[in-house]
């Protein structure tokens, strides 16, 4: 018998000093954790995408009449500037890029052009004003993360800009079969108009952004924008449209032009 105990008190000992190994499973999910916003998109939104309007047509399609401000909550502080409004007087101030910041790039008809910056940098450019926007997602964010977190970023040092600062974070939905959506905080924009006729929104506006697409039944795809535009100077409420766009095959329809203060 005493062999046989100190056999099993050997082999309880080395028992002891063993940890776990981890299962396959376990191996596979950490091999695969994404280390990066490209690696963890649930959708793909790249590639080149054209505006399929469908809501505010006669907004923008055709410069508005001056003064028409109709379906936006406009505050008393806007109405002075609406009424003022100039083209000629953007174009001499070098300002007629004011109607394709980040508070109406989407809504002007055009081309996107969606591509990877970096790993965690999402480029949009615009054939409508040559515009471009980096959607920046912070390390916390770029991997896909429930709704409902909130979005935060280190400011920009930089001086306001026509497309602003834009904090980015992936959304996935409960069921993997629907993938999940992006969504976009933009703030520190240069002041700019929401309507090409001069309907103002300021520096302290804030761009809240839902991207998602859909199949159509041809067999394409719809990129669907809701956007939501907050300003405590110039909006009484929430401003919310939701443009567009429909994939192309490739860009040889892709064809910049500049920005205009009129059509």
């Amino acid at each position: 018998m005493k062999p046989t105990i100190v056999s099993l008190a050997l082999l309880l000992a080395l028992s002891a000093g063993l940890k776990p190994r981890p299962t396959s499973a376990q191996t596979i999910a950490s091999s695969q954790t994404p280390s990066s916003a490209r690696d963890s998109a649930p959708i793909d939104l790249t590639g080149y995408w054209v505006s399929y309007v469908t809501e505010n047509w006669r907004y923008r399609m055709v410069t508005p009449a001056k003064g028409e401000y109709r379906r936006i909550p406009a505050s008393p502080a806007a109405l002075p500037i609406i009424a003022a409004w100039d083209p000629a007087a953007d174009e001499r101030a070098g300002d007629q890029c004011k109607s394709y910041g980040a508070g109406a790039i989407m809504s002007v008809p055009g081309r996107l052009h969606i591509t990877w910056q970096d790993a965690n940098t999402l480029r949009i450019d615009t054939d409508a004003g040559k515009q471009t926007r980096l959607l920046r997602f912070t390390s916390d964010a770029a991997v896909a993360a429930p709704a409902g977190r909130a979005l935060s970023g280190p400011p920009s040092s930089n001086a306001p800009t026509w497309q602003g600062d834009s904090i980015a974070r992936w959304e996935r939905v409960p069921s993997p079969d629907t993938g999940g959506s992006l969504s976009v905080v933009t703030s520190r924009m240069r002041a700019g108009y929401l309507r090409k006729n001069g309907v103002p929104y300021s520096d302290r506006a804030t761009v809240t952004e839902h991207f998602d697409v859909a199949p159509l039944p041809d067999g394409g795809q719809l990129l669907l924008v809701n956007t939501t535009v907050e300003d405590p100077v110039y909006l009484n409420g929430p401003y919310i449209v939701s443009p567009h766009f429909k994939k192309e095959p490739d860009g040889s329809k892709w064809d910049p032009t500049p920005c205009s203060s009129t059509w």
